[in-house]
């Protein structure tokens, strides 16, 4: 049996059986174009018999279409309607059993998996996609690679590189787990209701191998945090606190990790981060 896919007209008529009105809380907007879903599901090379996890299913339009290629999909849900009521739209749209599982929790607390997947593929709402894709990158290894939907100025972030206007401890952070970059712009047109905002698609490849163990990410990261809240300060200034109460302090560690004191954080790559907290470690 083939799949379907959800169609306008279906997605309100769910929505009204559901009682359910988008909210801006959980960054509700759902996604109406198949076409859309369609081109989400290709930039993330889903393939039949991959394993996929997806992130905020509302109606179930983009988990359709992750469907329809033969996958198996895990969607964790945070609206327990939608959550119960997906499996009864995958049933009528023809996916197979067993072909779905459903979380209902915060994807923010979520620490397993019913199965390993390896690609990530989300419609994420613009308030917790930096803290949902940072968590699921450290929390399940053996994700891979991914497609996400974002508000366009947190999707530039993730994506921008070093000495750009919009790099910064998102971009960082973000670059540690693998490489980035923006996969194409999405019409305000294709969801409901219709944002305010623009987004845009972002995809992920992570590194194949990790760039150091969970003690130096953790120093790392709090580098990264204390380089970026003061971004207009030189590294010597900002990390000051970190580094033992002076700048003269940072300045020292700063030089033995080959970064000039006078620098600052948006020049800077994750691997030049890595090394400032290896050489305080020293």
């Amino acid at each position: 049996m083939t799949v379907t896919l959800l169609g306008a007209a279906e997605i309100r008529a769910l929505a009204a059986e559901l009682d359910v009105t988008p909210t801006k809380k959980w960054g509700q907007n759902f996604v109406v174009d198949a076409n859309t879903v369609r081109k989400i599901v290709h930039l993330a090379r889903v393939a039949d018999a991959d394993r996929v996890v997806e992130i905020g299913p509302g109606l179930g339009s983009l988990t359709l279409a992750i469907l329809e290629t033969g996958a198996t999909v895990t969607a964790v849900e945070i609206d327990r309607r939608l959550a119960q009521r997906l499996p009864q739209t995958a049933a009528d749209h023809g996916v197979r059993e067993g072909a779905l599982d459903v979380i209902p929790e915060d994807a923010l607390r979520v620490t397993e998996l019913p199965a390993q997947p390896e690609v990530l593929v989300a419609n994420l709402p613009y308030n917790v996609s930096v803290p949902v894709l940072l968590h699921f990158l450290e929390t399940f290894p053996h994700l891979q690679r991914g497609v996400v939907m974002v508000q366009a100025e947190v999707g530039e972030r993730l994506a921008a590189p070093p000495g750009s206007k919009t790099y910064g401890a998102p971009s960082a952070k973000a670059a540690w787990w693998g490489s980035w970059r923006l996969a194409g712009t999405v019409s305000r047109q294709v969801f409901w209701p219709v944002p305010n905002v623009d987004s845009v698609l972002v995809a992920f490849e992570r590194h194949e191998q990790p760039l150091a163990g969970e003690d130096e990410r953790r120093r790392t990261f709090a580098i990264v945090d204390a380089a970026f809240q003061q971004r207009r300060k030189m590294l010597r200034q900002a990390l000051a606190t970190l580094m033992g109460g002076s700048a003269a302090q940072a300045s020292a560690v700063l030089e033995a990790a080959g970064v000039a004191p006078t620098a600052r954080g948006e020049e800077l790559s994750i691997d030049q981060f890595l090394g400032i907290a290896r050489a305080a470690d020293r």
